[in-house]
């Protein structure tokens, strides 16, 4: 196997070994110790990760392993061992297992006698076989050693039974690794960043190392993450502009407008009275609607005497309210400054009565005391004022108002 390495052998090192497995710095995880990991890159840009990429022979036990370079950590005071593999290497697996499946690894691995007394000074590409199960796992990863793929080896697997099935048993366990402030892209698990400002090509983001968790570029630099890049947000507070081209802003839990679009939203109001029998729409109509923006509600009210509205059982001197769809704030110069428009529409005489009504906190939040806007009359609005309501009579009632909560 013509596997190079360079600094493992104690004697025989090459020019050729030296030139092939120049990596430069590579990808650190703490100041001493660097990550192993496989050079990205492939032949013609398409690809991530090309070295070392493994398929099998249908019908076989054997697969190939293919050109690449590699770097294996073998600890702080041991130092890190640059490996190439300058040309393609064909491995075999043992026959299955008569009655349990078992999964073997496939391995970069470096022998150095100077620490691990094994008598060997060389770098290897090998398998290591697992314990046959009925639920298999993955033996351990030798002490240096990078682990490339992962292969299932059915029960009583052999080349004369059809070999392996290479579409399914392969698993791919290959990382990345690259110079020191170079972008590390994204194959596999890349782990933890090594400091903060260390950069990753997640596929459809720049991700960057903030000491704790990777974000995504634009949202380090405080910036609008473009439209379709972010999912979940890294932090409250990041904006994004969403696909139907508005802001947004991650408020902890969800994505919300920035800047909402005010939209009404439809609630039936509760027509009460303050004295005598409680009114009843019966065949009328009695409707609201509303906006909410912050603090800011803005509402209106329709109320349109039917047939068979209970305006007879009703007091005189009921004086109508009207329930708010959000309380008011209960700061008194805010609620007795603040009153609602009202006008009521005569419709035998095609007249209408300017009036208004103040707001209180009560029962949630309604208009009361509904009265003309001018000193026509001072008694407050129902059954009998500003005229004697009957059947298509409309009362409508609008506004302003500044909200609790």
């Amino acid at each position: 196997m013509n596997l190079r390495s360079s600094w493992v052998a104690e004697t025989g090192q090459t020019r050729e070994d030296t030139r092939l497995t120049q990596l430069g710095a590579t990808t650190p995880v703490n100041p001493l110790e660097v990550r192993s990991g496989i050079l990205p890159g492939s032949y013609d840009g398409l690809y991530r990760m090309s070295g070392f990429w493994t398929e099998g022979t249908s019908g076989t036990m054997k697969a190939t392993v293919h050109e690449g370079r590699a770097v294996i950590a073998a600890g702080a005071t041991q130092g890190a061992y640059p490996v190439t593999l300058p040309e393609p290497a064909s491995l075999t697996f043992a026959d299955g297992d008569a009655a349990n499946p078992r999964i073997d690894l496939v391995v970069l691995r470096i022998y150095d006698s100077l620490y691990d007394n094994s008598g060997q000074t060389k770098p290897a590409l090998e398998i290591v076989k697992g314990t046959p199960a009925a639920i298999p796992v993955a033996p351990a990863v030798p002490a240096i050693a990078l682990p490339i793929y992962q292969v299932r080896v059915p029960a009583g697997a052999s080349a004369g039974k059809g070999g392996l099935d290479w579409a399914t048993v392969l698993t791919d366990l290959r990382t990345p690794t690259v110079a020191v402030g170079g972008i590390l892209p994204v194959y596999g698990e890349t782990g933890n960043g090594a400091y903060p400002g260390q950069y990753r090509d997640s596929g459809g983001a720049l991700q960057r190392w903030d000491g704790s968790a990777w974000v995504s570029y634009p949202s380090a630099l405080g910036g609008i993450a473009p439209a379709g890049t972010v999912t979940t947000a890294s932090y409250t507070g990041q904006y994004r502009d969403s696909s139907g081209g508005l802001l947004q802003r991650w408020n902890g839990s969800a994505w919300v407008s920035y800047q909402p679009v005010p939209s009404w939203t439809d609630y039936t109001p509760v027509w009460g009275a303050e004295s005598g029998t409680a009114p009843t729409i019966g065949n009328g109509t009695l409707a609201g609607s509303y906006v909410k923006t912050g603090t800011v509600v803005h509402v209106r009210i329709y109320l349109k005497i039917g047939s068979t509205t209970n305006l007879s059982a009703q007091a005189t001197d009921g004086n109508w309210t009207f329930s708010l769809p959000v309380a008011p704030v209960s700061t008194a110069w805010k609620l007795d400054g603040r009153v609602l428009a009202a006008e009521a529409f005569d419709s035998s005489a095609s007249l209408m009565y300017q009036g208004s009504g103040l707001l209180a906190t009560t029962s949630g939040g309604i208009v009361r005391s509904l009265r003309d806007t001018l000193d026509f009359s001072n008694g407050l609005w129902d059954k009998s004022l500003p005229f004697v309501w009957a059947t298509g009579d409309v009362l409508s009632i609008h506004g302003t108002y500044e909200s609790a909560s």
